[in-house]
């Protein structure tokens, strides 16, 4: 079975790490970590990843603005996104999901339920593609 791709595009380097863990319990995956939102667009358009964290205050470019671009962008459309973010409030969640993300989790987070998060989107979209090397 092929590993995923996850990339976690998170500026806190303590809370990436954190992430980092809860994503490796959730099966067998590679990981990359970015701080901004100009590198996860950046990564995304150097490698293809089977699911994007993404927090929302990041700088350079916030995370609203990397969910907009990786939804209007056909290679990385149906790229599953969630948002992982401090930004609480009611509006905040629903215009993430509206916005085109799977799933959005509110910090602090539960490590267990992140992991629990991610296998069950896993679960629906089924496993993930073949890349032949050569596409890297």
């Amino acid at each position: 079975m092929q590993r995923r791709r996850v990339l976690i595009v998170e500026d806190e380097q303590d809370v990436a790490d954190l992430v980092k863990r809860a994503v490796e319990r959730s099966g067998d995956v590679d990981t990359s970590i970015v701080g901004s939102g100009d590198a996860a667009l950046k990564a995304v358009a150097e490698r293809p990843h089977d699911l994007v964290l993404l927090d929302l205050n990041l700088p350079v470019l916030d995370g609203v603005e990397v969910c907009r671009i990786l939804r209007s962008r056909p290679d990385t459309r149906h790229v599953p996104i969630i948002i992982l973010t401090a930004r609480a409030a009611e509006d905040d969640r629903v215009s993430g999901l509206e916005l085109g993300a799977d799933d959005y989790i509110v910090k602090p987070f539960s490590p267990r339920e992140l992991s629990a998060r991610i296998r069950a989107l896993w679960r629906r979209i089924g496993p993930p593609a073949e890349v032949p090397l050569a596409a890297y």
